[in-house]
């Protein structure tokens, strides 16, 4: 008699790296919850990510019908057992979370959302600290914290970078979820498809993205969430300043010189 085969336990994130385009996809259904293994599994890949010259551009995606619950409610609730009441151990969980959503915003290549189904709490947090965002038409979206008493005030900080503040402050005040229509109306997400184009025009942004000069990707996105942050004039002495150096870019030179000659660029990354 055989023995029975052993079972391989699924990873949390699983990788698959297509050219230029790597995609990371939530793996734990039905929830893919946000748990502690599975946000440092996404901090561990976005950290290798970053170091890995052949990836360009990075597509964070789901399997099952939900994109993220957002915590692990279940893993959370387990530690109010602990002496402490949980103390530690949610602060090891809210300290990762916002570890991770900073981490996409302050990476030096873009990073694509790819939405399927439902992203509540921490879970909508994602979507908004990624640079892009694109869901299917049956996708909706929550801040619902409030509905069980812990409002959503961590996913509120990507939230309310991204939304208009009187729509953030509906979604977070009422914990209704909203469709992928509303979504878009908001500024939450850039665009809608049908479900069986979502992943053809993801890997059409991807590539796009991934042709131009990885320095030039890097510069634009690092200046775009800094001056975000600042007023007017000091936004404007900043992209000043910004603009010069890359002009002095190797690759800027190289990139008007081809526009000029009518030809394709090549990229040094210099």
């Amino acid at each position: 008699m055989s023995a029975a085969p052993a079972l391989v336990d699924t990873p949390p994130v699983t990788q698959d790296l297509n050219g230029p385009v790597l995609r990371l996809t939530l793996a734990n259904p039905p929830a893919n919850a946000l748990s502690i293994a599975t946000m440092e599994a996404l901090m561990a890949a976005l950290g290798a990510a970053r170091d890995n010259a052949d990836v360009r551009v990075i597509v964070i995606a789901a399997a099952g019908k939900v994109f993220s619950a957002g915590h692990d409610l279940k893993e959370m609730t387990l530690h109010r057992a602990d002496e402490d009441r949980g103390r530690a151990f949610f602060e090891k969980t809210m300290r990762l979370c916002a570890d991770l959503m900073q981490t996409i915003v302050t990476l030096p290549k873009p990073v694509i959302a790819e939405v399927d189904g439902l992203a509540t709490a921490a879970g909508c947090q994602l979507v908004a600290s990624c640079d892009l965002a694109i869901c299917t038409d049956t996708s909706s979206f929550a801040t619902p914290g409030v509905n069980i008493g812990l409002f959503c005030s961590t996913p509120m900080v990507a939230l309310t970078r991204n939304v208009h503040r009187k729509q953030a402050m509906e979604m977070l005040l009422t914990g209704e979820t909203i469709d992928a229509s509303s979504a878009k109306e908001y500024g939450l997400v850039n665009r809608i498809v049908p479900k069986e184009y979502l992943n053809q025009v993801v890997n059409k942004y991807a590539e796009v993205i991934a042709s131009k000069s990885p320095l030039t990707l890097k510069t634009g996105k690092e200046a775009f969430y800094h001056q975000a942050e600042m007023s007017l004039s000091d936004a404007y002495d900043y992209c000043a300043n910004v603009m010069v150096e890359n002009m002095l870019f190797r690759d800027a030179e190289e990139g008007i010189g081809a526009f000029l000659q009518k030809r394709k660029p090549e990229w040094k990354g210099e």
